[in-house]
């Protein structure tokens, strides 16, 4: 069935020649979020693969570590909001009810289902629009099963997309006993991800286990710091220590808006002055907020805030809009 899945997108972008190499005009790049999160449910392997035949430049891996320390594609600790761990392994659950991917082996993930996200407390779907919650037959994967779909793709091809890894919680598992990034390092290190030439783009919301991937770890590879909250925009002058990217919360960069003309905040123009790049998250079609269309967000973010590129659970959309 999966390989079915994998099949049919990529005849159906790619048309009858799946040799066929797309005109690539865009000069910011594009990230494919979780996938293309927007049209299948987030970080499975059919999410990938039609992300692959968007042509982005590269496709995302967030990680958390199994239980035999297998790095498992999912964007959160735990697996309640994406699977149907609660009705397979109702007695798994921890004293907060939660069921955690590290509490499982890679073999006993991989007998759950994935499913669009939900609210695990009301069982409601979080995009309604999206992939119907509970259809279809998705697993979960791990890093090495999706870098090998990437990679082979990348030969069968000919293009060169990158992946753009996150260790999630790097915290929680040192607690429990886990070296994440060590792990995921030794990985992409396999592959052959070691620099900054590789296509490899890693990042992490923890500042302090990012800069211990630079300097205790020894990482080469272009390190991207992500930020959520404003008082960590002030510490832009600790990050070029370690990091060569900036990844923000897109609101992160609005001001206001006088009439028609937004008006944006500093962190993109000192970004820039101190080398790091900036990749804001997240771009979505089926959530616009303060814009009034997918394509006014994307000309304000990209072109009149100046970001170098972005998150977008629709990677085909904003490939065909840069290419216009």
């Amino acid at each position: 069935m999966k390989q079915f899945y994998i099949l049919f997108f990529l005849s159906l972008f790619f048309g009858c020649n799946p040799k066929i190499k797309p005109t690539n005009m865009q000069k910011k790049i594009v990230i494919a979020h979780r996938g293309a999160s927007g049209y299948l449910p987030e970080h499975t392997m059919e999410a990938k693969a039609i992300a692959y035949a968007m042509s982005p430049d590269y496709i995302e891996q967030d990680l958390v570590l199994s239980k035999d320390d297998v790095p498992v594609v999912i964007h959160d600790i735990y697996l309640d909001d994406v699977t149907n761990v609660a009705e397979k392994f109702p007695e798994r659950k921890r004293e907060d009810k939660r069921f955690y991917v590290i509490d499982f082996t890679f073999k006993e993930l991989q007998e759950l289902n994935v499913t669009e996200r939900f609210n695990p407390k009301t069982g409601k779907q979080v995009y309604p629009n999206r992939f119907p919650k509970g259809k279809g037959n998705f697993k979960l994967h791990s890093l090495q099963e999706e870098i090998e779909l990437i990679q082979g793709l990348n030969k069968t091809t000919g293009k060169n997309i990158g992946i753009y890894p996150e260790i999630k919680n790097p915290e929680f598992h040192h607690q429990n006993g886990k070296d994440i990034a060590k792990i995921t390092l030794d990985i992409l290190s396999e592959y052959g991800y070691k620099t900054k030439k590789d296509k490899c783009m890693f990042q992490c919301f923890d500042a302090k286990e990012l800069e211990r991937v630079r300097k205790e770890l020894e990482s080469d590879l272009f390190l991207v710091q992500l930020i959520e909250f404003p008082e960590e925009t002030k510490q832009l002058k600790h990050y070029t220590t370690y990091a060569d990217g900036l990844g923000p919360w897109y609101k992160q960069l609005l001001d206001k808006k006088e009439g028609n003309q937004w008006q944006f905040t500093t962190l993109v123009e000192e970004a820039h002055k101190l080398g790091l790049q900036v990749h804001p998250y997240t771009f979505r079609a089926d959530q616009l907020d303060e814009f009034s269309s997918f394509e006014e967000m994307m000309q304000v973010l990209l072109f009149e805030a100046n970001v170098d590129g972005g998150f977008t659970d629709f990677p085909d959309k904003m490939v065909a809009f840069l290419t216009r």
